[in-house]
């Protein structure tokens, strides 16, 4: 990685807006990103973290507002900040017909790599990833992890100051996650900013990055993952009721709910769950599901947006 010069930030949002019709996406979003910082950026679907993304990275134009990447402006200056700028949206972009290696190889040229500058980049790249094995095999052969690794592959193998990474482990094993965590730390070591777009907040977690949440066009969380855990990151019960959770009586008291599930946040979980189990059982309600969420970036998220981020779920089965 190069030297990306004097300047702490590599990214600098001001004020960004934009809107679809009657739809505010972003509104009057900041940001910045320094050198070697990871920002988880998080949200609920619809909360703007694709768009602002795209913005970012010169694929929308926003409504107003400025994009600096490194001081250069993304929307005067498209083509002097497209080597900057290393982008992994969501949506697989591998060529599937020619091999692992002509895929890499194609994106190591477009970074600027030539002859075996650009054959020894893409040897680094697949040995991080691992896929040295797999380099000779066309992309369609490979497995649905190696696939996510090799699209992933495309955007790390250039040498940009500002990596974008749109949800990059979704639907991946825990192997391709763990690999691709370990390149972005690299990357971020290095000096390059990351950001990075999760529906696994345990990502987050691991990667002891800062955080930005999302939610209705804005950013409403700002801060390193730790702090905001010990800040915000109270414990929460949660009931999910077969029907309608109670409303009333001591025991819920102090119970939010929403539809069929009642939750708590308490700095006791273990005797408000105890408390509020033995007062369904009094009433004849059957309680489906009882979750104690330790303190952690999900309570974080709970007690900032009000409901749980779309992949706890899904992550707490890994």
């Amino acid at each position: 990685m190069g030297d990306f010069g004097d300047s702490a930030a590599v990214l600098e949002v001001a004020s960004l807006a934009k809107s679809y019709g009657d739809v505010h996406a972003l509104v009057d979003v900041d940001l910045v990103v320094e050198r070697g910082e990871v920002v988880g950026l998080l949200g609920p679907n619809g909360a703007g973290k694709t768009t602002l993304v795209s913005i970012v990275a010169g694929l929308r134009s926003p409504d107003s507002g400025t994009v600096l990447v490194d001081g250069i402006d993304v929307v005067r200056d498209p083509d002097g900040v497209h080597s900057r700028i290393a982008l992994a949206p969501q949506e697989l972009g591998i060529y599937p017909t020619i091999s692992a290696r002509e895929n890499l190889l194609f994106f190591a040229e477009l970074a600027g790599f030539r002859g075996k500058t650009a054959r020894q980049r893409v040897e680094q790249v697949a040995k991080s990833l691992n896929l040295t094995d797999k380099l000779d095999a066309r992309a369609e052969s490979l497995s649905g992890g190696q696939k996510r690794r090799l699209h992933a592959g495309m955007a790390l193998i250039g040498t940009g100051e500002l990596l974008l990474l749109d949800e990059p482990t979704a639907g991946a094993d825990v192997e391709t996650r763990a690999q691709l965590l370990e390149v972005v730390r690299e990357r971020a070591a290095a000096g390059a900013a990351v950001v990075y777009s999760t529906h696994y907040l345990h990502e987050i977690e691991q990667l002891a990055a800062n955080v930005a949440i999302l939610d209705g066009g804005r950013i409403v969380v700002r801060g390193p993952c730790q702090e905001l855990i010990a800040a915000r990151g109270t414990s929460i019960v949660e009931l999910a009721f077969d029907g309608e959770p109670p409303h009333d009586g001591a025991a819920f008291a102090n119970a939010e709910v929403h539809g069929d599930v009642a939750r708590f946040a308490t700095s006791t979980p273990d005797e408000v769950a105890a408390a509020a189990m033995r007062a369904a059982m009094a009433d004849g309600l059957n309680v489906r599901r009882l979750e104690i969420i330790r303190p952690s970036l999900e309570t974080v998220y709970l007690s900032v947006v009000g409901r749980r981020y779309e992949g706890a779920a899904a992550e707490a089965e890994l």
